[in-house]
């Protein structure tokens, strides 16, 4: 047999093994690349373009035996693997897309995008007539601006994402905007690009006019048999945690044969991939098993590919001459130009301050998705014969983004105060603000009261972003003599079935809160000894910006209405991440159904909510927080005050009057502290109670033993009692530390926590960050 027939006639590799090389070595040296770059701070989209310029014809690929073997006969295959995982890009990106943020700033990430646009593509107008006879071009002038205009005004919306996430700062908000600036800058490439395609095709406008009409309605077709198959995929096997692989296969399978569909009648389909994945139904397992596996592949596999991709078409040596070379740095300096006046015009215009908006200019002009797509088209098309004018084109587009990277990188570790973790208390914060919190679980048991305590900070105009963290508990590593065999088997275990049947009913829960209430619940699992755990939740904390984190407490409610102790790890998580978290901490004691609980039921049931205030700041914390329950239309709300018996007889503490038709109160001067407890109280007195909205008590009493009694009376009223974690040295709750068993929940808290407590209702009990409890000195 002649084995080279298997690799083609006298070929030592067949172009198929050729691109299965270059992918692996794309992969080693980008990875290698990583190791080096990444102590320095840089992202890892800089080495993957960095991986491929190396192995490209700039580099390894100059050597004609290298060249011989990665570009004879393979260009086709290149080309259809790029476009493959173009497809599988965009529909994750649409389906990471956090829809709802952009469409509350739809309006100010249209001026950002289309001003850095409008101006680059007056740039390239503009430029376009010198670089035609520069490089001595034949064909359409027109196509040449358009091509000109793509390069200019797109920004790589997959490559702005990946460093966003690499440096760290794509939960921020300036970071979504950014992101949501590129989308639409991706956008208004690909328009280019359709118009491009009306040029090239020399169709009819009717034609034309009609295949785009098509275009969307195929988009509209697939939106609706992906929402068929994934809810009916959903009800099926609801004992699975993920989709089987070939469920999966089915899906993807749509995916390519939609977008096969848009490419075949004449139209590029990024835009159709972002919508099929935006549009994709986030609830349920469907959903969860795509991110899941969509994201380790793409990150880890498809993007090292196609940013190595681009820095392998790139040839530099074209830039040999002065010619070559001023060409390639005027496109840069336009490109510089266009973005960033753009950006600042629209930053001023939108009142953005001056750092920020030369960030935002800076990102947008990140480049090598659609402008390299516009090149592969022109050249293939024959509607630009200019070699030339190709290669420089992707030399320019390849080191721009090699030279941004690097810079950007160093900007956002500069400006480390825009990106901080700049924690907001809620006793400052405007109720109609987002609200990201992290729920943690660490089995189901809590679970109800828990994503019922989300759904009470639910409402249609104010928006949240709500992250449930399932807490595994890995045990620790004994030393044995037994060999593999001669184990028990629940001494074997595997990482992929921690959490067990657990995490199936964790999953059960959150989809049916996002099918009843509309709002997902992202999740995360960690698996760790209790004695790390806090780091992982501390860290995770931080680098989604969450501004308040809800733990359970280490006992249980028994059969009898009891509550029994778990485990004594469960305890040493929540008070070190009372003390290291760098947000507001509320510890959830969970007595069954309680006001949370049947909110995410449509019952229409009022639940009753008390918020006990006796002064501080955890107290004003707590008042902060409520006043985003009482704004939910099933909870009545009643925020109850402590005072000293002797403020009543002297008439001090709220003291409304009425002038002009406005509330005013008369603050006593006491204290630094007690002023601060009265000025929070005023002010929510104000907004709040005179409204009608919340229920306002002053409760009168003389020490600790008259407190308890009156929280007894109210033992029965209410569902859930929110409560700050410490009062100070008040001595209206001095008589309740004789009952302190859990000093994590405060004298209060611990107090309506107790076992000898007769209370059907939860209890939170929450902690007000102070950066003082960060210090070295907490180590």
């Amino acid at each position: 047999m002649d084995y080279s027939e298997c690799f083609g006639k006298g070929e030592f590799f067949n172009p198929i093994l050729a691109m299965g090389t270059q992918v692996s070595c794309l992969l080693v040296i980008s990875h290698f690349f990583q190791l080096l770059l990444k102590p320095l701070g840089q992202p890892a989209p800089l080495a993957q373009i960095l991986s491929g310029f190396v192995l490209g014809p700039s580099c390894l690929s100059h050597i004609d035996s290298v060249k011989a073997f990665f570009f004879y006969n393979s260009t086709e295959y290149y080309e259809t693997m790029v476009l493959y995982a173009r497809m599988i890009i965009m529909f994750l990106i649409g389906l990471e897309t956090d829809i709802p943020y952009l469409r509350r700033n739809l309006y100010v990430a249209s001026v950002i995008a289309g001003g850095s646009c409008l101006v680059c593509t007056l740039f390239a107008l503009a430029a376009t007539t010198f670089i035609y006879e520069e490089i001595g071009a034949h064909g359409s002038a027109f196509m040449m601006a358009l091509t000109l205009a793509v390069i200019l005004s797109n920004t790589a919306s997959p490559f702005v994402i990946r460093l966003a996430h690499d440096l760290k700062f794509a939960s921020t908000d300036l970071g979504r905007l950014a992101i949501s600036c590129s989308l639409l800058g991706d956008g208004y490439a690909a328009f280019l690009l359709i118009v491009m395609s009306r040029k090239k095709r020399n169709d009819a406008f009717s034609i034309w006019f009609f295949l785009g009409i098509l275009y969307f309605v195929i988009v509209i077709a697939v939106v609706f048999v992906n929402r068929y198959v994934a809810n009916w995929l959903n009800r099926r096997n609801r004992n699975q945690k993920y989709l089987k692989n070939t469920e999966l296969f089915v899906l993807l399978a749509i995916l390519f044969v939609a977008a096969m569909s848009l490419e075949t009648m004449g139209f590029n389909s990024i835009i159709g991939c972002f919508l099929i994945g935006a549009m994709f139904p986030r609830g349920g397992k469907t959903g969860r098993t795509l991110l899941t596996k969509l994201t380790y592949t793409v990150h880890n596999f498809i993007l090292p590919i196609y940013f190595g991709y681009s820095g392998f078409k790139a040839d530099v040596t074209f830039m040999s001459n002065l010619r070559g070379f001023a060409i390639v740095a005027i496109l840069i300096l336009l490109s510089i130009g266009g973005k960033v006046t753009g950006t600042l015009a629209a930053c001023f215009h939108l009142k953005i301050p001056l750092n920020q908006g030369v960030l935002l200019a800076f990102l947008m002009n990140l480049k090598g998705h659609v402008d390299l797509l516009a090149l592969t088209i022109v050249l293939e098309d024959k509607v630009m014969s200019s070699q030339l004018f190709y290669n420089l084109m992707v030399a320019a587009v390849v080191v721009n983004s090699l030279i941004w990277g690097p810079i950007i990188a160093s900007v956002v570790k500069r400006e480390g105060n825009i990106f901080g973790y700049m924690h907001v208390a809620f006793e400052f914060q405007s109720p109609e603000s987002e609200l990201k919190l992290l729920a943690c679980v660490h089995n189901p048991r809590p679970l109800a009261t828990m994503i019922g305590l989300v759904a009470t900070f639910t409402s249609e105009n104010i928006a949240i972003t709500p992250y449930l963290m399932h807490l595994i508990e890995l045990p620790e590593k004994t030393k044995t003599n037994l060999l593999y065999h001669q184990k028990e088997e629940d001494e074997l275990s595997d990482d992929d079935d921690y959490g067990g049947n657990d995490e199936v009913e964790i999953n059960e829960a959150v989809d049916i809160f996002a099918f009843e209430t509309g709002v997902n619940i992202r999740q995360s699992k960690v698996v760790a000894p209790f004695a790390r755990m806090y780091s992982d939740i501390c860290e995770f904390a931080e680098d989604s910006r969450t501004s308040f984190i809800i733990l359970p407490f280490h006992k249980h409610q028994r059969i009898d209405g009891k509550l029994e102790s778990g485990k004594e790890g469960i305890r040493i998580t929540n008070q070190k991440v009372h003390r290291f978290a760098k947000c507001s901490v509320a510890i959830l004691v969970d007595r069954g159904l309680t006001a949370g609980a049947s909110l995410t039921s449509n019952s229409g049931s009022l639940q009753h909510v008390a918020m006990l205030f006796f002064g501080g700041p955890d107290d004003r914390e707590a008042l902060g927080l409520s006043k985003r329950l009482g704004m939910h239309h099933h909870v009545n709300l009643t925020v109850i005050r402590f005072l000293h018996a002797s403020q009543k007889l002297e008439n001090i503490g709220i003291d409304v009057a009425y002038l002009d038709k406005d509330v005013l109160m008369a603050i006593s001067n006491r204290e630094p502290e007690n002023d601060m407890d009265n000025k929070a109280m005023s002010d929510f007195f104000n907004r709040y109670v005179t409204s009608g909205q919340v229920g306002y008590i002053e409760k009168h009493v003389e020490n600790g033993g008259e407190t308890a009694m009156a929280l007894r009376d109210m033992a029965d009223v209410y569902s859930m009692f929110v409560v700050g974690k410490g009062a100070g040295c008040n001595s209206l709750i001095t008589g309740l530390s004789d009952w302190e068993e859990c000093p994590e929940l405060g004298k209060v808290g611990d107090y309506l926590a107790s076992s000898d407590f007769d209370l059907s209702g939860s209890v939170l009990v929450i902690q007000q960050h102070r950066s003082s409890r960060n210090g070295d000195g907490d180590q």
